[in-house]
């Protein structure tokens, strides 16, 4: 006789619920920080020095990062939207079943961002950036991209965490 195996993880209601709620509160906390940025003129600086490390400046950015694609920004703003696409399928599919809660709470960081950059793109014609790393060369960026940027990296690391942890069980 076959006994079942044990459900892994949380439920995917659990999951589904934390996909929405990270989503939200990091779209309306970019939304909320793109309405206070552009309400000035590109190039001005709305803060000037936080703590030595960064300012906040007005851009208002039609390409990509380090001026890749300049001028492309209905394109990009498709990409977004299909990656978007491709995220809520890794949710429904991987995630269901296999997925921790961490790797759905860094997937909904990623969805957010590049949902609130695709609605910048669609309505403006460009994505709003207004934070300045003063400390290194890089690219005015948001909140979005922060997002984006962070939950890509910590979603990698913990599907890696919990792929060697499942095959060590299996072992």
């Amino acid at each position: 006789m076959k006994h079942a195996k044990p459900a892994q993880g949380a439920p995917f209601g659990a999951k589904l619920a934390l996909f929405v709620g990270v989503s939200f509160v990091w779209l309306v906390i970019d939304r909320l920080s793109k309405i206070w940025a552009n309400s000035v003129q590109p190039g001005t600086v709305l803060v000037e020095d936080i703590g030595g490390l960064f300012e906040f400046i007005l851009v208002h950015n039609t390409g990509a990062a380090w001026g890749m694609f300049s001028n492309s920004t209905f394109a990009l703003g498709v990409f977004s939207l299909v990656v978007c696409a491709l995220i809520l399928v890794v949710l429904f599919t991987y995630l269901r079943k296999e997925g921790s809660l961490v790797q759905v709470f860094f997937l909904a960081l990623v969805f957010a961002g590049g949902l609130g950059n695709a609605i910048d793109r669609m309505a403006y014609s460009y994505v709003i950036d207004f934070i300045n790393a003063k400390f290194i060369s890089f690219p005015v960026f948001n909140v979005a991209d922060i997002g984006v940027t962070c939950g890509i990296v910590l979603f990698m690391l913990a599907t890696f965490i919990h792929d060697s942890r499942r095959n060590r069980k299996d072992a």
